[in-house]
């Protein structure tokens, strides 16, 4: 891993902080806080939560990650770390913004908030 050229960006969720450096030219290897991906998701669900942009842009052998995350719950760490995966790559590639907007991977917070002013 050339860990000189990267991407750098921030994912945020609830009171979870992701911190995603994504390296160019990379094989696919995926670190959250120095563990490998599969092991620090103890579940398919929050696995497929933090690959979800990869595989949506089919871009997922293309780089290599290393992320910091802290805070909040593990569902809400794995929405943090998705957003800044999200935001690097776009960062790297701005056409693939209109791809993750379309799956609402590009918005802090997916949740609608209604308000009744009544």
């Amino acid at each position: 891993m050339n860990k000189s050229a990267y991407f750098y960006a921030n994912g945020r969720r609830k009171n979870a902080v992701a911190t995603v450096r994504l390296f160019l030219n990379g094989k696919g290897d995926f670190s959250v806080n120095e563990q490998k991906v599969r092991v620090w998701s103890d579940t398919d669900d929050i696995f497929r939560i933090v690959n979800q942009p990869l595989n949506l842009l089919d871009v997922k052998n293309d780089f290599d990650l290393a992320i910091r995350v802290s805070g909040g719950g593990k569902r809400a760490q794995s929405e943090a770390i998705s957003l800044g995966i999200s935001r690097a790559v776009v960062l790297q590639n701005s056409d693939y913004r209109e791809q993750l907007k379309k799956e609402n991977l590009c918005v802090k917070c997916s949740m609608i908030m209604i308000f009744n002013n009544n």
